[in-house]
Order: C-alpha cells, then structure tokens, then sequence
C-alpha cells in the first residue's frame, strides 16, 4: 500500500512536468521506478508507456482546445514515428535490461542538454510556407503566424523519436520537441503542444508489444496511470501561463543524476 501511494505521488509530479515540458515524463518516471523504487527496468518502461498515453490523452486535449496544437502537422509525422515505436519495441523485449539501462542515461544527458541549452535559437518563419498555421499565445494574447520548414528531416527525426519511445519508454518528445522547434521552424509552445498530441499515439504503439511479454503490470500501471493523469491536468493549464527557462535547468541537473544512477545500475549489472 505505501508502495503504491509513494508510485501514486510520484507520478502526479511527473505528469505536471511532462506535460508542461511535452516529453511524457518517461525521461523522470522510469529512473524513479527503476532507480529509487526498484522496479526492473522492463517493467518500469511498460508503466511509463501506459503513463504517456494518460499524459497525451490529458494534455493534448487542453492544447487542441487552446488552438496551439498542430494536428495536421502531427498525423504527418506520427506516420514515421508510429514505424519507428513499433521498432523499438521489438527490439527493447529482446535485449538485455542493463543494455537498457546504459542507453537510458545516454538519452537522459541528451534530455539534459536539451533542456539547458536546446532552445536558444530562434528561426525566421516563412508564414506563408507549407502547412502554415497559427495560434494565440496565452501569455501575451498576441497571435503567432508560422510555416513549417524541413519536412523530411522532420520525418527522419520522428522514425528516431518513434524508436527511442518504443525501445526506452519515454514518449519521444525527448526528440520531437527540439527538431519541430529549431530544424522545422515551429515556435516552442506550438511544438510542446503538437508533441503532447502525438506521443500517446505512439506509446500505443509499442504498448502491444509490452503487454503481450508480460512487462505490463497492473499493480504498478493503475496508481502511475492514476498519477500521471491528474498531474497532466494541472501541468497542460500551467504551461500556458509559466517561464519555465530556469525550471529548464533545473530539470537538467536532475537529468543528469538520473543519468549517473541509471548508468551504476548498468555497469554493475543490477
């Protein structure tokens, strides 16, 4: 029982953040199930599977409502990302666990770079270009006119994010968010937002594969699910409304711990 409050917790936390941030959670959720918990690696990827699809579910439905969301942006890429998470769950049920674990704190130093350092860089955007689109920003009231550049490159970028969410369990905005913001010429807020929409469509993906092995457990999925979705409710609506460049760095510092616990889990084999 108080396994399951602390899991319960814990998760609330981690969907405000995820969804506040557009990458799921997966990147917080997993190093805490399987880093402090305990939980095995596997399992707690099939958790944080079931969780993003409770974060998108939540969060993308307050961002469609706000307009920010790009939706026909999204099924273009989900095309190439719902390959890629199929995949990567393949893959992720046949290696091994500390195979796992060394790549998750590989992607856990990206994610904190990212956060620290990914968004500075600010792109001209052709409003008339392809799939041009538009929203108001709900900190100033102003509405944003943008195109979108580097579809290509844009699909390339989401067969990758599709994999990694398929093979780690983390949703892959880790991915799509920076590509849509700096390669494609998407404005951050509209990118966390298209992001959030996209990432349950691909962790259900990879859910198949997960349940059928067995990583799937009940006990651990209702009170991370439970969690995560009311944390999603209440991070989707703060979005909007905090600066989140110096929650950004924080976050990294903590990234880079769970980085650190994730990569002794796998070099001890444990």
């Amino acid at each position: 029982m108080a396994s399951s409050l602390l899991i319960f917790g814990i998760s609330i936390a981690i969907g405000v953040l995820g969804s506040m941030l557009g990458i799921g959670g997966g990147v917080f959720l997993i190093p805490m199930l399987s880093g402090v918990v305990g939980l095995p690696i596997k399992t707690a990827i099939g958790a944080s599977i079931i969780s993003v699809i409770a974060t998108s579910t939540a969060a993308g439905a307050v961002y469609i409502g706000k307009g920010i969301t790009h939706s026909r942006l999204a099924m273009i890429l989900e095309i190439a990302t719902t390959l890629g998470a199929l995949a990567g769950g393949i893959t992720a049920v046949l290696i091994n666990p500390n195979i796992l674990e060394g790549v998750f704190a590989l992607v856990l130093l990206y994610v904190a770079y990212t956060m620290a350092f990914g968004f500075k860089k600010k792109l001209k955007t052709d409003k008339a270009s392809f799939l041009a689109n538009s929203y108001v920003d709900p900190m100033t009231g102003e509405t944003v006119d943008y195109g979108v550049r580097n579809i290509s490159a844009g699909m390339a970028a989401s067969f990758v994010a599709g994999n990694v969410s398929g093979l780690l369990g983390i949703g892959g905005g880790v991915i799509k968010v920076p590509v849509m913001n700096l390669i494609m010429g998407i404005p951050l807020r509209a990118a966390i937002a298209t992001s959030n929409f996209m990432i349950g469509i691909t962790a259900a993906t990879s859910a198949v594969i997960y349940y059928r092995h067995g990583y799937i457990d009940p006990v651990i999925v209702i009170p991370t699910a439970l969690g995560v979705l009311i944390g999603a409710q209440v991070g989707s609506r703060l979005g909007g409304k905090v600066h989140s460049e110096n929650l950004k760095k924080i976050f990294s510092v903590v990234m880079v711990i769970f980085s650190v616990i994730m990569a002794v889990k796998a070099f001890n084999g444990s």
